[in-house]
């Protein structure tokens, strides 16, 4: 079992930085991924970016050149740097940790960009 939990979320102004935790706990010795998702009001939840245990990283292409993904294997938590914030990236963010067989996923983080 893997717990999972999500810090850092709030409000910023358009243009603004934010950066979210992701500190994992449990068998965290299982962990190959950890990623980031949101989902905003009425949408389905999307990949924002993640990351593997080797440190090779993916991003949606609405966040890259502003997002940065990184992750402590040390403290088996991952981060998500947000620059330049824009209002659609409002929504709330979730940490999903995956291990080979099942995927772990926090409550979330609100981030509000207001514009």
């Amino acid at each position: 079992q893997v717990q999972v939990v999500e810090s850092g979320g709030g409000l910023v102004q358009a243009g603004g930085s934010l950066r979210l935790s992701c500190a994992a706990s449990g068998s965290t010795f299982s962990i190959r991924s950890m990623g980031w998702y949101r989902q905003a009001p009425g949408k389905q939840r999307e990949l924002v970016a993640d990351i593997t245990s080797g440190g090779s990283a993916k991003y949606a292409d609405s966040v890259k050149g502003r997002f940065t993904i990184s992750r402590d294997n040390a403290k088996n938590t991952a981060y998500l740097q947000m620059n330049s914030l824009k209002s659609e990236d409002t929504a709330v963010y979730y940490c999903k940790a995956e291990t080979w067989y099942f995927a772990y996923w926090g409550q979330g983080t609100q981030v509000t960009v207001s514009s």
